[in-house]
């Protein structure tokens, strides 16, 4: 009984963010889903990937519907023996994206646990970080991954901590179990960041052994950090090693070409450019939205209201009531230097006053840990704002280079900072001493920012460099008018956000303040700055994500969320192979969905593809018009890239919203056999020779790569007209051919190169695949008839899932022994 009484309190709080997690997203209980923009670009890119699994029971690990083809490994692939997948789908068993909120909140409530914080403070504190904005946010747009990801990363912390108090046991179980569930989530940037975090901690914690003259215990939560870390890694080999394969494929492979799509050379070390990496940077002044929410102008789409100067301009323009008002609720307010913000990373005004409260207040010196990892997750999301330390990162720190958007970089901020705050309310309430000198440094401090950043609003322009386009798009005059309409919102915004967040902090600091006179209760005090400390964020999130129609939708406009227009049905009346390039938006998924497409939307699409159109493809198609007949709808002359490439039709938008099938009736179709193999050194020599050759008859191969087979071989052939190679089978994983020709020949395929998986057979015998074209395969095929196969059966999944299966096992082993271990003790004690 007593045990159950222990564990009341905690299954009250597992209870109340159950149900929390469902009101916040209560549509999810009418059977509705919430409609996320990147989810729509995935679910065009998944579309052949799932029918595939649907039709055959199997997974293809390969789809030819994006990018000319690409592995599936970061498309939500199933693995065999994933069965860490299978405790996170119990974990998960809420509808989405209540699923993930739930997640945030166990998370967090485990680790303030550890801190031992009593349930109730740990209940809110727990709220407090699931509510932060950017981790409600990151929902509403479909970075479902991410938020996957940072939702398991204070359980990490949790475990990390208990290892090192000695508690090898139960710390080494919940760090390996996190550290899986936080990879298999499988969203590495965020796990990667994390490690910054667990590197200050391991820092001080390690200090604070010597400190303690306990160099004894290291060995020990070495060991168990390696027990666990290798488990942790095992039960997810599958995917880590599939996506250590196709990195270098990728984007985030380092590039092998000396010069830029412009000419200019190419003079970076890292796998993506400075400006990639650091596009999305935080502002330094702009990090005051932290505790401000939108002292920046918060998202590039916000609801001013009717009250706005804006509402009026457009009113005093001449517009209707319902003109003014759709500009009044998605003006583009936002003055930062970001190109895109959907809202304001604001952590929380009380959670800010509560975290410097513990600065003044806890005495636990770990704190300066947690401010630690905030300070430098801060810093590094300034990008480059702050380039001497970005660059520093990007070319010295291993692995930094893969990962652009910097500034996400502060979600480990906004776990640091909930931390400390409710440890300042737990020492405030436990350690008696100076509780009135802490609580009002505390405000001087907190509210003291805020008055000052009020009277520095003179110092702000509130504008930005995105206002040049309203002054050109309306005119010089009514464009001016419109920009200082926006401007004068923009300032209102700044004002009435800093006395919203000082209200927040009197309350808290009344609250506070009233305890300490003994004018209320320590429960009702907790209660009263946790109801105002979520409550807070609560209704600014609400601004970002709500329930609306907009945002949640039938459950069938989600799953499949396009429908085709015209010029797609007219493109699949053809029923043969080929490719479709929809000009106006390479980088999508909406055409992957029912075409074989050149495009898709991936953050880690194939990097030579996509350099092949950057350098090529489109510069060919810049005057597209004067090669198009307006009676047929056809090219007039070939554009061999295009031909090799086999995209057979080009979709071109004619008018917003409507596109025209424009037909190359020049393609070299699946599969054709060429009369030279032109030798190059290098990637320079492929990309520029490409630019220049007929595809039809002449391939171009890389020496240095290819060049031990050649040394044997002809690079020239003579090519039967009559020589044939037809498709019979075409599957994403399997494709067979039949190839007819009176002499040795060399054939190119029109599918993607990709060296680890795909296997060529010419009558059941293994034959060797060449890259040629840049990304196309080749094959060279002796004279006569032949059944050609290309098979994808990547060994990277057979050798993870073998590894996978003799870790899940180890762990279950490591768990049922702990277990008989623990119990032995407690009955010996």
């Amino acid at each position: 009984m007593k045990q159950l009484q222990k564990f009341y309190p905690h299954f009250l709080a597992i209870l109340g963010f159950i149900l929390i997690s469902l009101i916040y997203f209560y549509p999810v209980l009418q059977g509705k889903k919430i409609f996320q923009s990147d989810i729509v670009q995935y679910t065009g890119m998944a579309k052949e990937q799932n029918d595939f699994r649907a039709e055959y029971h199997t997974e293809p690990y390969w789809t030819n519907s994006a990018f000319g083809g690409m592995p599936t490994y970061q498309m939500g692939a199933n693995y065999p023996h994933d069965y860490i997948g299978k405790l996170d789908d119990a974990l998960r068993f809420l509808p989405r994206p209540a699923d993930y909120v739930f997640l945030y909140f166990l998370g967090f409530y485990a680790l303030l646990l550890v801190f031992r914080i009593d349930p109730l403070k740990a209940f809110f504190g727990a709220l407090a970080f699931g509510f932060s904005t950017y981790l409600i946010v990151i929902l509403g747009v479909g970075h479902n991954a991410k938020a996957h990801a940072i939702a398991y990363m204070p359980l990490v912390v949790a475990g990390f901590i208990l290892v090192f108090r000695k508690r090898y046991l139960h710390g080494g179980i919940l760090t390996m179990l996190a550290v899986a569930l936080e990879i298999n989530a499988n969203h590495f940037q965020m796990t990667y960041y994390l490690l910054f975090l667990l590197l200050v901690l391991g820092i001080y914690l390690t200090y604070k052994l010597i400190q303690e003259n306990d160099l004894k215990s290291l060995p020990k939560i070495a060991g168990t950090f390696v027990v666990a870390l290798i488990l942790a890694i095992g039960v997810n080999a599958s995917s880590l090693l599939a996506t250590k394969e196709y990195t270098d494929f990728s984007m985030r492979g380092k590039s092998e070409l000396s010069f830029n799509a412009d000419g200019s050379k190419n003079n970076t070390t890292a796998s993506m450019s400075h400006d990639y990496i650091t596009e999305y940077s935080y502002g330094i002044a702009e990090s005051l939205n932290l505790i401000a929410p939108r002292l920046f102008g918060g998202s590039n789409t916000e609801n001013v209201g009717k009250d706005s100067k804006l509402y009026e301009f457009i009113i005093n323009q001449g517009g209707s009531d319902e003109d003014a008002k759709q500009f009044a609720e998605s003006a583009p307010t936002y003055w930062g230097n970001q190109p895109i913000v959907a809202a304001p990373a604001y952590i929380g005004a009380i959670v800010f006053f509560l975290c410097i409260l513990a600065l003044y207040h806890d005495k636990r010196k770990i704190k300066y840990a947690f401010l630690a990892g905030a300070l430098l997750s801060l810093l590094l999301s300034w990008g480059k704002n702050l380039s001497g330390l970005t660059n520093f990162f990007i070319e010295y720190v291993p692995l930094y280079d893969k990962f652009r958007a910097v500034s996400s970089i502060q979600v480990i901020l906004e776990l640091c900072v909930p931390v400390l705050a409710i440890m300042g309310l737990q020492s405030f309430f436990k350690e008696t001493e100076n509780q009135k000198k802490s609580l009002l440094y505390t405000a001087a401090t907190s509210i003291g920012i805020i008055a000052l950043l009020f009277l520095a609003k003179g110092m702000f322009s509130f504008t930005t460099q995105n206002d040049g386009y309203y002054v050109q798009a309306y005119g010089k005059e009514m464009g001016t008018a419109f920009v200082e309409a926006l401007k004068a919102d923009r300032a209102s915004l700044y004002k009435a956000d800093l006395l919203r967040s000082g209200f927040f902090m009197l309350v808290a600091f009344g609250t506070l303040w009233f305890y300490l006179k003994g004018k209320l209760a320590q429960t009702t005090a907790i209660i009263i700055v946790g109801i105002f400390m979520v409550g807070d964020l609560f209704f600014v999130d609400k601004n970002y994500v709500s329930n609306t129609p907009h945002q949640f939708r039938s459950a069938r406009e989600v799953d499949q969320p396009f429908e085709p227009t015209p010029a797609d049905e007219e493109i699949l009346k053809d029923k043969s192979i080929y490719r479709v390039y929809e000009l106006q938006g390479r980088l999508q998924g909406r055409t992957s969905y029912f075409h074989k497409s050149v495009g898709g939307y991936s953050a880690v699409r194939p990097r030579r593809y996509d350099q092949l159109f950057d350098y090529i493809v489109d510069k060919k198609l810049a005057d597209l018009g004067s090669n198009i007949d307006p009676k047929t709808l056809s090219l007039t002359k070939s554009i061999p890239i295009l031909d090799a490439l086999n995209i057979k039709y080009l979709l071109v938008e004619v008018k917003y919203g409507q596109s025209v099938p424009i037909t190359n009736p020049f393609i070299n179709g699946n599969a054709w056999f060429v009369s030279e193999l032109k030798m190059v050194a290098n990637a320079d020599g492929e990309m520029k020779a490409l630019d220049k050759i007929d595809t039809k008859n002449v391939a171009v191969l890389n020496e240095y790569e290819f060049g031990s087979w050649l040394k044997a071989k002809p690079h020239s052939f003579t090519k039967d007209s009559t020589a044939s190679i037809k498709v019979n089978v075409y599957k994403p994983n399997h494709i067979e051919y039949t190839s007819n020709n009176a002499n040795d020949g060399f054939a190119v395929f029109s599918e993607t190169y990709y060296k680890d998986g795909w296997k060529a057979t010419i009558d059941g015998k293994e034959a060797s695949i060449f890259r040629v074209d840049y990304v196309l395969r080749g094959l060279a095929i002796p004279k006569g008839k032949h059944t050609i196969e290309f098979k994808f059966e990547p060994e990277v999944v057979k050798t993870g899932s073998t590894i996978a299966l003799f870790s899940s096992i180890g762990m279950v082993l490591v768990i049922i022994g702990g277990v008989y271990f623990d119990q032995k003790k407690k009955k010996q004690d």
